[in-house]
């Protein structure tokens, strides 16, 4: 299923002109605050008309503003999860899960109630009231809701951003299951790098209401030129590996297309695929095989570009087996060693720089 976006639209002084293609899988909207991501899904959702509009889900259109043509709200069959829970306060949440039942098509497909319950981990929480639920529950029970609806494509506005660290790290690998095991497609707003590589397969890009750029999310993390939209301090690259073994040293052991990893222990079954976001500032680069290292880590890569910014930083960017990595190092640091595209070298990795939150399904 592939949902088709070519919308404008002017308010308060700002110009929205964007334009993408959403396929399956979890498409991320990033950006700044103000660069027009909320406005973009309520468009899709049709919470928001916009100036000029073309916008299609799987061939059918939902809005052709030239064509004068507007799907309504409740007939878009589309669910949507925003910022805050917005549970009914009344209902527990077993009554608030029948609410978005009531409005499922009888002919539509889609998981039921307790296979809901059993993705999200809110079977114990049915007779709960909405007070009595941390907010990581309330979000999980507000996503229920919306899968129980049936909808064609689910709809996300930031649904973690009410959220402290904690609350996060509990909810993303549900969000992960909803992507892994529903195929069920998702547009979702965020301007969290780490929320993106834990979540994102497509990643479209907004700047000052245009789309600066958008591919597939784990090539575009490794782009050097993406710095300057996430920031030196957020800039790493996504590897993609499967989980060998757990030691009884508390570390786990994954299999890339580089190399074995060692990161802090995850509760992962062996075998299973997994993401891992190593940050550039973590990366150490050697020309030569590096002995007498606390460091677990050592991975071949070949050099195959750098970039300058205007501090002293270089963002080099690295092959490593079929999958790309960025280092950032000084300006003196590669001078010293004279890297060059094409030069063979070693990355470093610290096995306690991986953070818990960096490390997620495949």
């Amino acid at each position: 299923m592939s949902l088709s976006v070519d919308l404008s639209h002017s308010f308060g002084g700002f110009d929205l002109n964007v334009a993408f293609e959403a396929p399956d899988g979890i498409t991320v909207l990033f950006g700044r605050s103000g660069t027009g991501k909320t406005t973009v899904i309520n468009a899709v959702a049709g919470l928001l008309r916009p100036d000029h509009a073309r916008i299609s889900l799987n061939g059918d259109m939902l809005h052709d503003s030239a064509a004068r043509r507007f799907v309504p709200v409740h007939k878009r069959r589309l669910g949507y999860v925003f910022q805050e829970a917005r549970l009914f306060p009344h209902l527990n949440v077993a009554q608030n899960l029948a609410y978005g039942q009531k409005y499922a098509p009888a002919d539509a497909r889609g998981p039921g109630r307790d296979e809901v319950a059993d993705l999200l981990g809110i079977g114990h929480l049915m007779e709960r009231a909405p007070n009595a639920l941390s907010g990581g529950e309330k979000q999980r029970v507000a996503i229920g809701r919306a899968l129980l609806t049936r909808p064609r494509m689910l709809l996300m506005d930031e649904p973690l951003a009410a959220l402290d660290a904690a609350r996060k790290a509990d909810i993303l690998p549900y969000l992960e299951r909803l992507r892994d095991q529903l195929g069920l497609p998702i547009l979702y707003v965020s301007h969290s790098v780490a929320e993106v590589a834990r979540l994102a397969t497509t990643l479209v890009v907004l700047e000052e209401g245009r789309v600066a750029r958008s591919g597939p999310a784990e090539a575009m993390l490794s782009d050097p030129d993406m710095v300057r939209q996430i920031g030196v301090r957020e800039a790493g690259a996504v590897l993609s590996a499967r989980v060998v073994s757990h030691h009884d040293d508390g570390l786990t052991e994954l299999e890339a297309s580089g190399g074995r990893l060692f990161l802090p222990r995850t509760q992962t079954e062996p075998g299973t695929a997994t993401r891992v976001r190593i940050l550039a500032q973590d990366v150490i680069l050697s020309k030569s095989p590096p002995v007498g290292l606390s460091a677990l880590n050592i991975l071949p890569v070949k050099v195959v570009a750098l970039r300058e910014g205007v501090g002293p930083g270089v963002i080099v960017q690295l092959t490593c087996g079929t999958d790309k990595l960025l280092a950032r190092i000084t300006r003196r640091s590669a001078e010293a060693l004279s890297i060059a595209p094409g030069d063979d070298a070693f990355a470093i990795v610290k096995t306690v720089s991986i953070a818990r939150v960096d490390i997620g399904a495949g």
